[in-house]
């Protein structure tokens, strides 16, 4: 017997937890993504139950749809986005200090390791979002091509051409990453640390060469309109907005786990300001993704900010 058969909510609620992450990993936005799951919901409740042999399979195909329709609107808007385009953070670690989170968090929904990280889903935004749907349904969730192609409303041996060419394009730009969370962990604070001090030697101490900082301010936050490239721009850059940044009254900042991967977290009194995810190779820093725009930080548990 499914749970088909179980009261609606109960039944949904068993699996929100792997719509979040379906929905999150398409679209690249905590709200975005918490819209498409609630949208499915209310296909759920309001559908024929009894002809549903597999709940899972049918919220999952649903929620692809769905989430599917917001990314291909969502690109629209992103065409006149000012400055690069990042997806929006996600913490996956630990509550920052003093800070009581709600119940139903959208951190606590996702599923955590490499395949919702940052530099992941920068890569999926240069998919299209039919190749970006294939990926993630059939790379990252192991769904059945039949079951892909049913919620494309394409053939199987179209999807299937799809998911050979967005499989060789993530492969050829996924960022090469260190394993060892600790040893990221370690990078990450001594990068906070200089970065805080404003120290350029630190920073090309731990910088790769052609490390490339990306930040992305919306037009609502100060930014860099272009991504910046090179350890000696990245680190004179740094150096510069670090300690400016650290001055600003009642700021506290923490490296904690983002998207599955130690990050560091800025906030204040008056709400999360900034999160910053590094990707980690051979011990050196080869990407920095900054995220300021304050309509983009939704993902983050703030201490004594709203919840």
């Amino acid at each position: 017997m499914t749970d088909a058969g179980a009261g609606p909510l109960a039944a949904f609620g068993t699996h929100r937890r792997l719509l979040f992450t379906v929905a999150y990993q398409m679209v690249g936005s905590v709200a975005d993504a918490e819209d498409v799951v609630q949208d499915a919901w209310l296909r759920w409740s309001a559908a024929d139950r009894e002809d549903v042999a597999d709940p899972r399979a049918y919220l999952v195909r649903v929620t692809g749809r769905l989430a599917l329709d917001r990314l291909r609107s969502a690109r629209a808007r992103r065409e006149t986005y000012v400055g690069p385009w990042l997806p929006e953070p996600l913490l996956t670690g630990a509550a920052l200090p003093g800070a009581a989170p709600p119940a139903s968090d959208p951190a606590e929904a996702a599923e955590l390791g490499e395949q919702v990280s940052l530099a992941l889903l920068v890569v999926l935004e240069t998919l299209s979002p039919v190749e970006r749907a294939v990926f993630v349904l059939r790379e990252v969730f192991g769904m059945p091509w039949a079951e892909v192609a049913d919620v494309l409303g394409r053939s199987e041996a179209a999807v299937r051409q799809l998911g050979h060419r967005a499989r060789e394009h993530v492969q050829a730009r996924r960022p090469r990453f260190d394993t060892d969370r600790r040893a990221q962990r370690e990078v990450t604070e001594r990068f906070l640390a200089a970065a805080v001090g404003g120290d350029v030697e630190a920073l090309l101490a731990v910088l790769a060469p052609g490390a490339v900082l990306v930040t992305d301010g919306g037009g609502r936050a100060k930014a860099a309109l272009r991504p910046i490239v090179g350890a000696e721009k990245v680190a004179r850059f740094l150096s510069a907005v670090g300690p400016e940044g650290a001055a600003v009254p009642g700021l506290s900042m923490a490296v904690t786990e983002v998207n599955g991967e130690p990050g560091i977290v800025a906030w204040s009194a008056d709400g999360p300001l900034m999160a910053t995810t590094l990707v980690v190779a051979d011990g050196r820093v080869e990407q920095v993704l900054v995220c300021r725009n304050p309509e983009k930080l939704a993902g983050l548990r703030v201490a004594g900010g709203p919840s």
